[in-house]
């Protein structure tokens, strides 16, 4: 049978009519070359560097959004196939994305499938049940059975885990009970469709805002995913304040489903379950799910506020009910994690088949896709699971069935093995190591254990909330108290994060050899500062990102700094050839007198700045910065932005300048901040300083204080994703390099990871070169390995410095009609590549900073351009 005909490539447009208003020639281009980009898949991949204020998120909803729906137009009018589209006479030729196709109905006229309601298979009676040995002749026999484990087989007949009697997951609303009795509804998927996702809820939200300037508002369906912690409504819950917390107890809530019990008063004298229900009442009532799904549409593109708000508003969980929406959703708006951790993908049910992947910040992307697999356990984490199981298996040794004890005393001893190699050391020494998964297993003598298995075991068994139950029972009757108040003093949900951090681990022994290392910080003897620890760290970003890239129709990356786009392509895809990935870049609109970069060299007494690590904490540098501060905050007006490398070097800066009464020589000018370590009040902190800022403009002649100074830290919060548009940020300053810390034992492993990959493809021997580290145990300082890298080790340490300094400095001009100063203060940026054997600083920046930058020998000179700079500007507004 012939292969039926495509349909045609949408036909690269030069007008995007959703667009709210005439874009600029640069949005313009970058929609056009979207688009096309769009066109030219399957198997697209487009990288687009666009910086913040020039139009990015406007351009990339208006062109993936028109793609979609000119897609879909291309497809409904398409010549039919004429054996059906599941039929026996479909050719085995068609493309998956061909057979996979939905287009989107005018009108939904294809009724909604019930959903067949499956119960559990019926509950095997275990050795534990009625009354089994060891249970009734003690006093809380009754009560423990609750956390009996169900009988398990260890294998079925296909080699597979089978556990019997599994209880259904409340967590998936399609399986939650409805107190009206209605059957629920699953609604058909639509595909293909985008999926947008960011690094913070922040900026997800103003994707939602500049959504709705457009009129694809009205003609696409739109659900936007968020955290538990960020639309939960359980307030018995949200109080519990960090996301670990709230997670375990949304889940613990699930699994535990509340019983409205019956007694009988006779002889049996047996509450009788009489019905069952999620133990959250946020999800007890299937109608208001529907409610809550109903609005939602009806009001068109919503961020995670206004579904919270809604959620509150009807009674019902927005998570929960936003998830359940995912299927009949054409764009989906969600976080890094839930699209970019496999994990989450799963959870979540998303379908990425011949869908758009749009992820947008993805200057960092090779490092935040393998940060999400790493995983960590500490001494004592470990000393809490082998507590937990030991009283477990001695509670219930007598009554478990041969396959749960099996795996519980395999749990045991794998816990006290890695608890072993912790505490094993002999001269008392700081011990660092590193090492392949091969060479961890191997040294404990645990690589006979079949760790696929047992995972799969914990998964499917529930022993992690059984076994963390009945040690919180335990606790609580120790301490004499009931276990609402015991979850007031303590942690609630401890040792399920303790179970679940030595699961993780367990996990990450089943990747490849190569995929990652295992870290282990043995503990001292005495005087340990930090404690002891093992943590594997996912290396290998490819892997991670094909997963992604095989099923999308098309990927795309979006980001003010992209650059360089050869590590990015050497992280995520090596195998394909740099002429396959498209790439898009285009200078700010801003025009070039609004921006006044200067790498300043030495300050007020001509002291040289040297910032680098070994200078940057003298008395002298500090007092020489602190003399620079003063004069700069009596000539810029509004705001200034300040940034340190670490909040060490930010504590001890400002405390040298307390003592000196620096800070309050700069009081008299402006209104100090910090950049606080606690992430909750980074919100707080931020509006005072606004505050200020507005106060100071109306009032500066009679106070004297012309704004506020905030101190921030490189990688902290306020150096990504937060807005210091106009008066926010007239100036930033970045002092010194911020070069990571070549002691950080996970960098030290990247950069040798990235050193083996780089230079295997430059000498196409991937065995010669690509072991070069493998033997290497003992960790060496990190200035050595960077002597030892050749370029792509070393390149992606000073990429890492100057990606920082990029996102820091790009914070201050966020639209057209911004104007800002950005202040690189070190002699090192005033460097040339000549000068040295590598490329200067300065080379890294995005060129339109770069073309402006200007290179001062004196304090006078930098004094005498910010006074013209902003002297023009007032003037020009």
């Amino acid at each position: 049978m012939p292969t039926p005909p495509m349909p045609p490539p949408p036909t690269p447009r030069e007008e995007f009519p959703a667009f709210p208003f005439a874009p600029y020639p640069i949005q313009s281009e970058f929609m056009s070359f979207l688009y096309t980009a769009l066109s030219s898949g399957p198997g697209a991949l487009a990288l687009l560097e666009s910086p913040t204020g020039t139009g990015k998120t406007l351009s990339i909803i208006c062109s993936a959004l028109q793609w979609l729906l000119d897609r879909r137009d291309a497809a409904a009018t398409a010549p039919a196939h004429p054996g059906g589209v599941a039929g026996p006479g479909v050719d085995e030729d068609e493309p998956d994305w061909m057979r996979d196709f939905t287009p989107l109905p005018p009108e939904k006229e294809v009724a909604k499938k019930k959903k067949k309601k499956t119960k559990p298979p019926a509950m095997r009676k275990t050795a534990g049940s009625g009354k089994p040995d060891g249970f009734g002749e003690q006093g809380a026999g009754d009560d423990d059975a609750e956390f009996l484990l169900e009988e398990f087989e260890s294998e079925g007949e296909d080699g597979a885990m089978r556990g019997v009697g599994k209880r259904a997951h409340c967590g998936s609303i399609s399986s939650s009970s409805s107190s009206d009795g209605e059957s629920d509804e699953e609604e058909e998927e639509v595909t293909p469709k985008v999926y947008f996702t960011s690094r913070t809820h922040s900026q997800l939200s103003q994707f939602v805002g500049e959504l709705k300037r457009t009129e694809f508002v009205g003609r696409l369906r739109t659900v936007a995913l968020g955290s538990r912690k960020n639309l939960c409504i359980n307030k018995d819950v949200l109080k519990l304040g960090s996301a670990n917390r709230i997670n375990e107890r949304c889940l613990e809530l699930q699994k535990n489903k509340k019983s409205s019990k019956t007694k009988v008063e006779d002889d049996k004298r047996k509450a009788r379950n009489a019905k069952n229900s999620c133990g959250c009442p946020m999800l007890r009532n299937r109608s208001l799910q529907k409610e809550f799904r109903s609005e939602v549409s009806d009001q068109g593109a919503l961020d995670i506020e206004d579904l919270a708000h809604i959620g509150k508003k009807i009674g019902t969980c927005p998570y929960y009910g936003s998830r359940d929406m995912v299927r009949s959703a054409d764009l989906v708006v969600l976080p890094y994690q839930s699209l970019l951790l496999k994990s989450a993908r799963e959870s979540l049910g998303l379908n990425l088949k011949n869908s758009v992947v749009i992820i947008d910040e993805a200057h960092n992307l090779a490092d935040s896709l393998t940060s999400m697999y790493n995983s960590k356990i500490t001494s004592s984490q470990l000393k809490a699971v082998l507590s937990h199981l030991d009283a477990y298996l001695n509670r219930f040794h007598n009554v478990l069935g041969a396959g749960n004890r099996r795996y519980i005393q395999t749990l045991t001893v794998l816990t006290r093995s890695f608890l072993r190699v912790l505490t094993n050391n002999q001269d008392g020494a700081s011990t660092l190591s590193s090492m392949t998964i091969n060479q961890f297993l191997f040294s404990l003598d645990i690589d006979n254990i079949n760790i696929v298995k047992l995972c799969q075991y914990v998964k499917e068994s529930n022993i992690i909330h059984k076994v963390s139950g009945y040690a919180n029972r335990t606790t609580c009757i120790q301490a004499g108290v009931n276990q609402f108040d015991l979850q007031q003093e303590h942690d609630e949900g401890s040792s399920i994060s303790c179970f679940q951090a030595l699961i993780d681990f367990l996990r990450s022994l089943m990747n490849s050899n190569d995929d990652g290392r295992i870290i282990v910080a043995k503990q001292k003897l005495s005087g340990q500062p930090e404690e002891a620890y093992l943590k594997f760290v996912m290396l290998c970003a490819e892997k991670l990102f094909s997963e992604v890239t095989r099923d999308a129709y098309a990927v795309i990356l979006a980001g003010g700094t992209l650059q360089p786009i050869e590590e990015t392509r050497l992280r995520l895809c090596p195998s394909l050839p740099p002429a396959d990935i498209k790439f898009f870049t285009c200078n700010h609109i801003v025009p070039p007198e609004s921006i006044l970069p200067i790498a300043v060299t030495r300050g007020p007494s001509g002291m040289t700045f040297d910032f680098s690590y070994n200078s940057r904490s003298s008395t002298s540098m500090i007092e020489e910065l602190g003399r620079f501060i003063c004069n700069i905050v009596t000539v810029v007006p509004e705001g200034v932005v300040m940034f340190f490398s670490s909040y060490d070097y930010e504590r001890r800066v400002y405390d040298a300048w307390t003592a000196a009464g620096t800070i309050s020589k700069i009081c008299k000018k402006k209104h100090v901040f910090r950049e606080p370590r606690n992430s909750a009040d980074v919100e707080a902190v931020l509006n005072k300083y606004k505050e200020k800022i507005q106060s100071c403009s109306k009032n500066s002649q009679d106070t004297g204080i012309n704004g506020a100074l905030l101190l921030a830290v490189v990688g902290g919060k306020i150096s990504e994703g937060i807005n210091f548009s106009d008066g926010m940020g007239r100036c930033v300053i970045m002092v010194g390099l911020p070069y990571p810390s070549p002691s950080d034992v996970e960098l030290i492993e990247t950069i040798k990871h990235i050193e083996t990959i780089s230079s295997s493809f430059l000498v196409g021997d991937d065995k010669a070169s690509g072991r070069k580290y493998d033997d290497e145990c003992e960790l060496q300082p990190g200035y050595n390995i960077l002597r030892k890298c050749t370029k792509g080790g070393k390149e992606y340490y000073e990429n890492l410095c100057m990606k920082a300094v990029n996102q820091s400095i790009g914070r201050a001009i966020r639209h057209i009609n911004d104007y800002a100063a950005m202040l690189l203060v070190d002699s090192r940026y005033a460097q040339t590549s000549s000068s040295k054997s590598y490329s200067s600083p300065t080379d890294k920046l995005p060129p339109w900073i770069k073309a402006r930058l200007s290179c001062t020998q004196n304090y006078g000179e930098v004094h005498r351009l910010l006074h013209q700079f902003f002297k023009f500007n007032k003037q020009k507004r």
